[in-house]
């Protein structure tokens, strides 16, 4: 083996690989944060230490919003939250769960919601065939 005594030539290119990279894992990053971005019914959450619940990608979970004021909404299939009257809302999970059986089945109620009313959308739940029932929380905020 011998060694150039010689400079080497400088390469007048630019090197786009890494510029390639970073755009790929930025778009990485974007495709698996997108779905997590949901929109729905504006509730003031209690704050609990809880552990993320996982979703399957292709089963969403039907959430049950509780506001304050007594109305009730319900999301399904990632769609926006619509209005239900509480009477309805167990036909209406009955027929998810049909469809898509194992689907998550979560409560999103309002810090301000009475204990009892929980307690009957979730017995209500229940009685539809949910086998767990979860409860949506926010986590505490750092002081």
């Amino acid at each position: 083996m011998r060694k150039r005594h010689g400079r080497r030539k400088p390469i007048s290119e630019i090197n786009v690989v890494p510029y390639i990279d970073v755009t790929l894992v930025l778009l990485i990053i974007f495709m698996v944060t997108t779905p997590m971005l949901q929109t729905g019914v504006d509730v003031d959450l209690p704050q609990a230490e809880s552990a993320t619940v996982e979703q399957e990608e292709d089963k969403p979970p039907v959430v049950v919003s509780i506001k304050e004021t007594g109305e009730y909404f319900l999301r399904t299939n990632n769609e926006d939250d619509q209005p239900v009257v509480p009477d309805t809302i167990t036909a209406r999970v009955m027929e998810v769960l049909a469809n898509k059986p194992g689907t998550q089945v979560l409560i999103n109620a309002d810090q301000g919601v009475e204990y009892g009313v929980v307690v009957t959308v979730m017995a209500a739940l229940k009685n539809a065939g949910v086998p767990k029932v979860g409860l949506m929380t926010k986590k505490p905020e750092a002081q």
